[in-house]
């Protein structure tokens, strides 16, 4: 843990001085986990970095036993919902921000001070069936608690932040894959004509969780699973996929999408099976898919533009007459949100971001044809000194998406 925590100090340094700040306060879950290590529950949080890379936690007193796992310093505990009195978070964070500020040095005959916050658009994954984000009502808390501090947005920061993974996170997200693969091999072992969408999805998605004390150190996992079947495979190129109560038939195209999260890393990944022999239409389509992969896969590297790589791919598929039929970009950056198309780097075709080691992003071409099927092959990759590192590496050929009858 202590590696770990010396391993960010670098990145949060240079946030800071980047970003011209004495201390940054975080509350979204996706920054406290970034800078922190500890990923929040219902999401009430907050997290306080100062200039020397120190981390001070504020979380609900129920959480933290979590919060102990992480690279704070500090810790204060508060009770949301007290039994002596009705009150808000917000307001009830407001002692423990008296506290920590105190603590830091901060206000209280020191003089003002530039406080870094996390304000402005933002894609957060869920952490649980209700979370609390308070971001405009903690700016008040702050305000009312120490008027001194000059607050300022450090949202591209902490964007950039992200964006470059610790070999500590890297690690975790390469753990939330390998998970991913335990639970695709056993749902692809079951898949049958005759099951529903919905019950197709459930045989990838139970082992999500299930599988945990297969992978030590890890506290929290499951995630999302969807099918589409058939026609309405080629539906998949929306916002969001779900699954349907169409039955699955022999030669259906199956595209079977995941985000599921261990310990706060996230992933998004989708294998399209087929049960029977392909037809010659959906082998035309497979064998576009995986060329446009591999080209994308072959032109990661650092200092490459993302929209290189967005390039390498569309060129594939609009060579192989689909070009109108691949509907999204390349991909995006994951690892802290799973479906986040302004993670950096954006593989589209009008991206200015550049490639840097550390970065983990998925590559998603696909075909999407209305009435007839969609097939979309996503993998996750790391950007290394040397190219890419595929984080994903099963289900990778054509043959492992065709299934028995």
């Amino acid at each position: 843990m202590m590696d770990a925590a010396r391993e960010r100090l670098p990145g949060l340094l240079q946030m800071l001085k980047a970003s011209d700040v004495d201390a940054l306060l975080c509350t979204l879950p996706i920054n406290i986990l970034a800078v922190s290590g500890y990923w929040p529950v219902v999401g009430t949080s907050v997290a306080l970095v100062l200039n020397d890379g120190r981390v001070m936690l504020i979380v609900p007193k129920d959480e933290e036993e979590l919060a102990r796992n992480s690279f704070a310093v500090r810790i204060y505990t508060f009770k949301p919902s007290p039994l002596d009195k009705i009150t808000t978070a917000a307001c009830a964070v407001r002692e423990p921000l008296e506290g920590i500020f105190r603590e830091a040095g901060l206000g209280e005959g020191n003089g003002s001070f530039r406080l870094g916050v996390d304000q402005g658009e933002t894609s957060v994954p869920a952490s649980y069936a209700a979370m609390h984000l308070y971001r405009a009502d903690i700016l008040n808390a702050i305000s009312a608690v120490s008027p001194e501090a000059e607050l300022a947005p450090t949202n591209v920061q902490l964007d950039r932040l992200r964006s470059i993974k610790t070999n500590a996170q890297l690690a975790k997200i390469r753990t939330a894959c390998q998970l991913v693969e335990t639970a695709f091999r056993k749902g692809a072992s079951e898949l049958k004509p005759g099951l529903t969408e919905f019950d197709a999805a459930a045989l990838f998605r139970t082992p999500l969780s299930t599988a945990i004390p297969k992978f030590p150190g890890v506290e929290r996992a499951d995630g999302f699973v969807s099918c589409m079947s058939g026609r309405n495979s080629a539906l998949a190129h929306g916002a969001y996929a779900r699954s349907r109560s169409k039955h699955i038939e022999e030669h259906d195209l199956i595209l079977t999408h995941c985000n599921s999260y261990a310990d706060g890393y996230w992933t998004d990944i989708t294998r399209t099976f087929v049960i029977g022999r392909p037809t010659d239409r959906q082998s035309a389509m497979y064998d576009a898919v995986f060329a446009a992969r591999d080209a994308a896969l072959r032109a990661i590297a650092p200092g490459k533009s993302a929209s290189e790589v967005d390039h390498a791919a569309r060129s594939v598929l609009e060579s192989r007459g689909f070009g109108d039929n691949f509907k999204h970009s390349t991909g995006h950056g994951v690892g802290f949100s799973a479906i986040d198309p302004d993670a950096l780097p954006r593989l589209h075709p009008k991206s200015p971001d550049v490639l840097e080691p550390g970065m983990v992003l998925n590559v998603e071409p696909a075909i999407y044809i209305q009435n007839f099927g969609g097939i979309r092959h996503c993998d996750m990759a790391a950007v290394t000194a040397h190219g890419a590192e595929l984080l994903t590496p099963f289900f990778t050929r054509i043959e492992d998406m065709i299934l028995s009858a």
